[in-house]
């Protein structure tokens, strides 16, 4: 079976974060925290893009399916 066939779990690496107790972190060590995640909705956001690129190419190959 293909990886992509799976169903996602329902809680993802976000959500967790989103949870995490801040208190026990240094100031430095938030300051990393936002630099991975800033660096993190980067990378996301290119994918996302270039997911946007690709269904926008295979529509105009094959028509939109609304």
């Amino acid at each position: 079976m293909d990886d992509d066939a799976r169903p996602r779990p329902k809680g993802d690496a976000a959500s967790l974060l989103a949870g995490e107790d801040l208190a026990p972190y240094s100031i430095d060590e938030l300051a990393d925290r936002i630099r991975l995640l800033e660096d993190e909705i980067a990378r996301v956001e290119k994918h996302r893009l270039m997911a946007a690129a690709h269904r926008d190419a295979a529509d105009s190959l094959f028509g939109r399916k609304d």
